[in-house]
């Protein structure tokens, strides 16, 4: 017996085997879960599918989460074919290389506004069509970062995204709570992934937050899967609009420099 026997859950965001949607789908499945996937994009068609094959999921839906229409069809397909949606998976975020880099004052507004629509706004135009398909209740997680609550190199438009995404997790939260419908955010520290490979300086960033957090060791896709398995069970009825941090301790820290580090720095 496993805690997600029998329970629907569509994921949107695998990219490869080293995504952490895939890493929360392998988790999800292991405990029982019926996996649907989705995916965008010619390219990223030829990486889901042989993952597909490799749990069994013979649902797997192409969907652009900014176009309105696609969205109503792939949600139209779930409840066509299961009648319910139990745990939704937002894992999804981009924005253009040029607006990460650089100075924040030189972001775009067109770039602004892509971030924030295929990041942020994307899981309100999920949760609305989920929000019927959920009459049991239900769960509804996506994908956060530190740079949500603190500044960090090279993470510029994507950061106030993620800043949106978290607050938009708590009105959602506080909006389909009366149904039953858990809303959460897992804030998953850096690990080396097809869209961590877009943030400028990454590598390094992932060899200093594993000398620094308290656990002295990375996250992983798997570390993050089972926090995902928690929230999307009956372990967390009661939880609903957190943020849930899974970074070996990291943002916990206030002074991340060793003294003896900033003592050789001041001389």
């Amino acid at each position: 017996m496993g805690l997600m026997d029998g329970k629907i859950v569509l994921i949107f965001g695998v990219a490869n085997k080293n995504s952490i949607a895939w890493g929360i789908t392998k988790q999800l499945h292991e405990q029982g879960a019926i996996i649907l996937l989705s995916y965008v994009g010619e390219i990223m068609e030829k990486r889901v599918m042989p993952l597909a094959q490799e749990i069994g999921c013979d649902f797997v839906e192409p969907c652009d989460v900014t176009n309105d229409g696609q969205l109503d069809a792939i949600f139209a397909k779930v409840q066509e074919r299961y009648g319910k949606l139990d745990v939704l998976v937002h894992s999804i975020a981009f924005a253009n290389r040029e607006d990460l880099d650089g100075r924040f004052v030189d972001i775009s507004r067109d770039g602004f506004k892509l971030a924030l629509d295929i990041s942020a706004y994307s899981l309100i135009a999920m949760a609305k069509r989920a929000e019927p398909l959920m009459g049991e209740g239900g769960s509804i997680m996506s994908l956060t970062y530190y740079a949500a609550e603190k500044v960090m190199p090279k993470y510029h438009v994507m950061a106030i995204a993620k800043t949106a995404l978290e607050h938009i997790t708590r009105y959602l939260a506080n909006d389909l709570g009366p149904k039953g419908i858990r809303v959460n955010a897992i804030s998953a520290g850096p690990i080396k992934t097809l869209a961590a490979a877009g943030v400028p300086g990454i590598r390094t960033m992932l060899k200093y937050a594993e000398k620094a957090a308290p656990l002295r060791r990375s996250v992983s896709q798997d570390d993050v899967g089972r926090t995902a398995v928690w929230l999307a069970s009956d372990l967390s009825t009661a939880v609903t609009g957190e943020v849930i941090h899974v970074d070996a301790g990291y943002n916990i820290l206030g002074l991340t420099a060793s003294i003896e580090d900033l003592e050789e720095l001041s001389k």
